[in-house]
């Protein structure tokens, strides 16, 4: 049975092996609502040594982690991170920073069309790894020539990944105040477009539906099955339909309330439920405001090459974290 974990990149737990009977992590999170904050271990991955955050994982987790065909392969255990080891850490960090600042330069000098996201070095400085976004493929060669007569004696990994898997090693807070989703439990990004936002009713505005990584927010999948549902028998916006307060043309539809906004000639808008109305075929002079409807009320100006940016996939995603 699987008795400790790691917390590895965006949030995935990874179980830990070859921890030694007279070894204990108190320290348990896995099954609570509020998560503690862990015990640093030092642990061997397919980059070398590293340190992460150990928990210990309560049975009902284990069972999960034993049955499921997908759960990581476990990392080695080496030791509980030490006084001395935490003070080598802690200069670790820094020279992570001192690093990323140096390849900066390099990437400047060669004018590449790069930008660096991180650099992360391991435990044992065997390998330093460096996380960079770029529009399209880039020729490194002659920076990778000049970081390695900089970082001697490393394997120097230079690691393209997408602006969504930026925002997801980066870690953050959403426009809903959690954490962002693609950093604690998202594993893999769908495709998302525009039309998402505009069938739930939403703002068509890049600041109200797009994330830090300046894509659509992934968010926009989660309840659209709802919305798609909700919409089966509901007349659409502009049709004529036949109200306990007489004829008018549907001008707004709150799907999740199973409600219509109906405007009359007499330019009075009521709401009423979807069984309240029956569409007809009748023409009654009655205006529609569509772009209102389809966009709500919005200061900011938004044209189709901002929503194409929104919508690019190429590059959002990499799965080379």
């Amino acid at each position: 049975m699987i008795k400790y974990a790691v917390k590895y990149l965006k949030n995935v737990f990874v179980p830990l092996r070859g921890v030694p009977e007279d070894v204990i992590i108190e320290n348990s999170g896995c099954c609570s609502d509020s998560e503690m904050d862990g015990k640093l271990v030092l642990v061997r991955t397919e980059k070398g040594e590293e340190v992460l955050k150990a928990f210990r994982v309560c049975s009902k987790v284990a069972e999960q982690f034993e049955k499921s065909s997908k759960t990581p392969e476990a990392f080695e255990f080496i030791r509980v991170m030490t006084q001395e080891d935490m003070m080598i850490y802690e200069e670790l960090k820094k020279e992570e920073i001192t690093s990323f600042f140096k390849c900066k330069e390099l990437v400047k000098k060669h004018n590449l069309n790069m930008n660096l996201v991180q650099c992360r070095l391991t435990f044992d400085k065997r390998k330093i790894s460096f996380y960079y976004t770029a529009p399209e493929r880039v020729d490194f060669r002659e920076l990778l020539k000049d970081l390695t007569q900089v970082f001697k004696r490393m394997r120097i990994d230079l690691r393209h990944i997408g602006v969504r898997d930026e925002s997801s090693i980066m870690d953050g807070t959403g426009i809903c105040g959690k954490p962002f989703c693609c950093s604690s439990y998202l594993r893999k990004f769908e495709s998302i477009n525009v039309k998402l936002a505009k069938d739930q009713g939403m703002p068509i505005a890049p600041s109200k539906i797009s994330g830090t990584c300046g894509r659509l927010l992934c968010c926009l999948t989660y309840e659209y099955d709802n919305y798609i549902e909700a919409a089966k028998g509901m007349p659409p916006v502009g049709s004529t339909v036949m109200t306990p307060a007489g004829l008018g043309k549907v001008c707004f539809i709150q799907f999740l309330n199973n409600s219509v906004a109906v405007k009359f000639e007499d330019g009075k808008i009521k709401e009423f439920g979807k069984t309240e109305i029956e569409m007809v075929d009748a023409n009654i002079n009655v205006d529609i405001d569509v772009p209102r409807i389809t966009h709500y009320a919005t200061d900011e100006k938004v044209d189709a090459k901002q929503l194409r940016q929104l919508e690019d996939d190429r590059n959002s995603s990499t799965g080379n974290v």
